[in-house]
């Protein structure tokens, strides 16, 4: 009966399935952002010109900006490095594009961003699991 209680009601989400299936989640969701922002990035002149500003920064910083979330944020969240810092921009820059840049299109158009905005939300509330750099980082230097 203890061990139904504890898969039906995990305490923390630290065991070894549920931190391979965070791995496998901080992958395929950071692979996936990360294209986006590479295609951002190889198409940067292009872009720059007339991607849309909603901070008030200009057009090349906004691109900048979505880029840094969408490809070196990309890569601390898959590594679990800096995760929840990396993670932080990841939300805001899916939050701007489904409430700012796409918010008056109708939802199959900005659903995307959504779904992956509410992901990575999930993903800060829940922590990287047990195989993240962080992690590896903190028992280092609780050692010392």
């Amino acid at each position: 009966m203890n061990a139904i209680l504890k898969f039906l009601f995990p305490l923390k989400p630290e065991g070894h399935n549920i931190s391979l299936l965070l791995l496998a989640f901080r992958i395929l969701f950071g692979i996936l952002l990360m294209t986006h922002g590479v295609q951002k990035w190889m198409q940067f002149s292009q872009l720059s010109a007339n991607f849309p500003d909603p901070l008030a920064v200009g057009s090349d910083i906004s691109l900048g900006l979505a880029i840094f979330g969408e490809v070196i944020c990309s890569i601390g969240f898959i590594l679990g490095i800096g995760y929840r810092l990396a993670i932080l921009p990841m939300i805001f820059t899916m939050g701007v594009a489904f409430f700012v840049i796409h918010g008056g299109d109708p939802f199959a158009v900005k659903e995307l961003a959504f779904v992956y905005m509410i992901v990575y939300i999930i993903m800060f509330i829940i922590g990287p699991g047990r195989y993240a750099l962080d992690r590896y980082l903190a028992v280092s230097i609780a050692k010392k």
